[in-house]
């Protein structure tokens, strides 16, 4: 197999690469790792050599000089450039494409950088949680939610009627937080569009290869 993913099926920002390889049928190996004492060494290995910070998900592509690639956006512009599919993830139109890129930083700085956060402190000994820095986190999630809330409104996709990288960021801290918080009530149209990527086959896909590891989330 070319393609390597060095990833965890629970991991948010691997559903986020996870949509991409599924959208279009990318054929992958799936490289299991997460706690350091129950993943397999050799795999572990393999991931730490190629990237020492020891974050997921990293791609590896055996059929470009071993090249490999670490973070979720930029797997995904990998995978557009040199692996494209039946949907265009990233536009060609030099403007549309920044108007993706922006979505993407959008729904990953302000809604997936505080839904981690969150998340995060609970694993936290008592003595060590944050409770400053969690409600900081609470306020800017709540705040890109009423962003979202206007901007989605009569739209099925973030950037309109295209499935785009940006919809790939915003199906993982929108799931992960609507558990933290439900926000269907205070806000519909953001909660409809989360219903409409988790029934796309790609997201459904990743969340249900996800469920055999839902009891590790933090309660």
């Amino acid at each position: 197999m070319t393609l390597k993913l060095y990833a965890h099926p629970l991991s948010s920002y691997c559903h986020k690469a996870l949509i991409a390889f599924y959208e279009n049928d990318t054929p992958f190996e799936f490289m299991l790792v997460g706690d350091p004492t129950k993943t397999d060494p050799k795999v572990w290995e393999e991931f730490k050599a190629l990237w020492p910070i020891g974050k997921f998900p990293v791609l590896k592509d055996t059929a470009r000089d071993d090249w490999f690639v670490p973070e979720a956006t930029i797997i995904i512009e990998y995978l557009a450039q040199h692996y494209p599919g039946k949907v265009k993830l990233i536009p060609d139109d030099p403007d549309l494409a920044r108007r993706v890129r922006m979505m993407d930083r959008f729904f990953d700085n302000y809604l997936h950088t505080p839904m981690q956060k969150i998340n995060g402190d609970k694993i936290r000994p008592a003595d060590q949680r944050d409770p400053f820095g969690v409600e900081g986190a609470r306020k800017m999630y709540r705040t890109a939610l009423d962003m979202l809330e206007q901007a989605i409104d009569g739209k099925p996709w973030a950037m309109g009627d295209a499935f785009t990288m940006a919809d790939c960021a915003a199906g993982p801290p929108l799931f992960y937080g609507n558990l933290q918080t439900p926000f269907e009530k205070t806000h519909p149209e953001a909660h409809a569009y989360l219903k409409r990527l988790m029934e796309r086959p790609s997201y459904a896909r990743a969340l249900k290869e996800a469920e055999p590891y839902f009891n590790l989330l933090p309660k």
